[in-house]
């Protein structure tokens, strides 16, 4: 990857570090800010994020933020509750607005005690 493309990733997961809800991220990590350009990468999705592949995550942005695990299968896959109280489902890079695990497994939130 070339310096401009880990330059914009960089520069995506630093405005993360402030994100307080959904709405925030959906923005920030906008398929018309996509580093690859608006038409590559997770066009079903509501948002797409680059830089998977790079040091740091969009998960550990988040948690500076504020953020906190509802849900994870793995490090690629998880669901996140924003200061807001708002979600967001990342998988492999794709970001959805809400919470979009198997119904199954929304019996076994991280936070339920």
């Amino acid at each position: 990857m070339s310096e401009r493309f880990w330059t914009a990733v960089a520069e995506q997961l630093a405005e993360l570090e402030s994100a307080r809800s959904a709405d925030d991220v959906l923005r920030i990590l906008s398929h018309d800010r996509n580093p690859y350009g608006p038409d590559r990468g997770g066009q079903a999705s509501d948002a797409y994020f680059a830089g998977s592949g790079g040091d740091r995550t969009v998960n550990e942005a988040l948690r500076t933020a504020g953020w906190t695990a509802v849900w994870a299968e793995a490090p690629y896959y998880y669901v996140k509750r924003a200061p807001d109280g708002s979600l967001i489902t990342y998988i492999e890079g794709d970001i959805y607005r809400g919470d979009r695990r198997p119904k199954s497994s929304k019996d076994n939130d991280l936070m339920a005690s």
